[in-house]
């Protein structure tokens, strides 16, 4: 699937005497706008902007290049316990790998997303990236919110839930998420949740 700033390319290649016509599916419109410069006047962004700018992120994003950014919303944010994102946004490190985790190393429009598509984030982790529907998913859930908003250096879908790496967890968190939850049970009972968190 072939796109020309997001609007898919319908028919190509229609020769006429004084050049070529390729046919696409929607008015382009002008861009002007780094992703840097998006996140920091959409309203909606305001705990982004503030998470890019603690982890010096800004001059990546509104660099030259081609990425796709899935920008958590402030609702996004909200969802997960005020406690863990204290926590991340207080860890230098581990807030770099949030973020990371949720910028792609290449632009991709929904238009040329296909279901079972895995992309690779600056993280070095890999997204599940698909469609059902008219509906774009991440992980197989359809949690994007407003996709397709164009930058000079890529495109941000915005997405309405944090997607955590595994390297921005405790080990608390991490093993609750796994084979090994009965086991925490039991290190908190010995009082040795503290290690853990």
């Amino acid at each position: 699937i072939v796109t020309v700033n997001c609007a898919r390319l319908l028919k190509a290649d229609h020769h006429a005497t004084n050049g070529v016509v390729h046919v696409i599916d929607k008015v382009i419109a002008t861009t002007t706008n780094s992703i840097q410069h998006i996140i920091e006047t959409e309203e909606s962004l305001e705990t982004l902007r503030a998470a890019v700018a603690a982890s010096d992120l800004n001059s990546l994003l509104e660099s030259e290049g081609q990425y796709t950014l899935l920008a958590p919303t402030n609702e996004a944010f909200e969802k997960i316990p005020r406690e863990t994102l204290n926590r991340i946004l207080g860890d230098p490190e581990a807030l770099r790998d949030l973020l990371n985790h949720h910028i792609l190393k290449s632009a991709m429009c929904a238009e040329a997303i296909i279901a079972g598509l895995t992309m690779e984030t600056l993280e070095g982790t890999t997204l599940d990236v698909g469609c059902s529907g008219e509906e774009l998913t991440l992980n197989g859930k359809p949690i994007i919110a407003n996709k397709d908003v164009l930058a000079t250096n890529g495109v941000i879908h915005f997405v309405n839930e944090l997607l955590i790496p595994d390297s921005a967890k405790t080990l608390f968190e991490l093993a609750q998420e796994s084979e090994v939850s009965k086991s925490m049970d039991l290190f908190r009972q010995a009082g040795l949740s503290s290690h853990l968190t």
